[in-house]
């Protein structure tokens, strides 16, 4: 046997949780987490995208449909405005429930009711409104965010609470990468998949440029199982080969569970080839964004 005062322990007094109370500062609040695994994940990823705001290396956040229907819009357009990110990245699923949300108030249907008479996704004003869009890319040369952030803003939608039309009204990019009938709004007769693939292709362009300047920087997946991850690696692959010479990023991957492409994709892959380290943070969206917002905001206070 062998007497604990020798052992070296994991967990002391400094890793306890501190009080609360509804006055609380937030900063405070953070500061009396339990100092372990998670709690101490989430501060390194606070403070490794302030360092590379700090620096002007790329913040690139990659997000799927759940996130703007858990209500998180405006809270990406908050991070879009304090420089918290400066890229935002997104699937067809994330512009649609953006845009119903945007122009009609509501988003978000009961898909088994309507797999039952076809009525799933039939929605003629948001195939139309998606239809003008991606007319309006073709038009003015411009890629598919750009295009619907247009449409938004010309529509009156709020650019408080639409990262398409904040980002529209920044000149930040917002790029759309869409799966080609996988979305509700490609089955629509007003749709030209020509002109929405067109519109597609200039959103990568500008991914891979954003992704060119990862060195120090951060690249977020939220919530996007299989296309985010993928058209990432594509991205960041050919910047590589355009001579980027991106290095030591720092990957994370925020979802309810863990899947295989954004940990292989966006963590695993990307930082054993290029450097830097990878944080895992599980939990819903609702509730571990705005965690991180709190995180961000500590350390923007000290």
């Amino acid at each position: 046997m062998k007497s604990l005062r020798g052992r070296s322990s994991r967990v002391g007094p400094e890793t306890l949780a501190g009080e609360w109370s509804g006055s609380t500062p937030v900063r405070e609040f953070v500061d009396g987490l339990p100092d372990v695994l998670a709690v101490r994940r989430m501060r390194l990823l606070a403070r490794r995208l302030l360092q590379a705001r700090e620096r002007g290396a790329a913040r690139l956040l990659m997000y799927g449909g759940h996130v703007i229907k858990c209500g998180l819009g405006p809270l990406l357009v908050r991070w879009m405005r304090r420089g918290i990110v400066d890229c935002l990245a997104t699937s067809g699923a994330g512009t649609i429930h953006d845009l119903e949300l945007a122009l009609y108030g509501a988003t978000s249907e009961d898909v088994q009711e309507g797999i039952a008479d076809g009525s799933f996704g039939m929605w003629s004003e948001t195939g139309e409104a998606y239809a003008r869009a991606v007319s309006l890319a073709r038009e003015r040369d411009a890629g598919l965010g750009r295009s619907l952030g247009m449409l938004v803003l010309e529509e009156g939608g709020s650019p408080d609470t639409s990262p398409l039309a904040a980002s529209e009204e920044m000149g930040a990019p917002l790029t759309v990468h869409p799966a080609l009938g996988g979305d509700i709004v490609h089955p629509h007769p007003s749709l030209d998949w020509r002109d929405l693939g067109g519109a597609a292709e200039r959103d990568f362009d500008t991914l891979m440029e954003r992704c060119s300047k990862l060195s120090g920087g951060v690249v977020i997946n939220a919530g996007s199982a299989v296309v985010m991850p993928e058209a990432f690696l594509k991205a960041l692959t050919s910047a590589q080969n355009l001579g980027a010479g991106v290095s030591g990023l720092t990957a994370a991957n925020m979802d309810m569970i863990q899947h295989y492409r954004p940990s292989r994709n966006v963590m695993e892959r990307p930082v054993a080839a290029l450097g830097g380290g990878s944080v895992s943070l599980t939990g819903h969206h609702e509730i571990m964004l705005p965690l991180l917002d709190a995180f961000l905001t500590a350390e923007e206070e000290r």
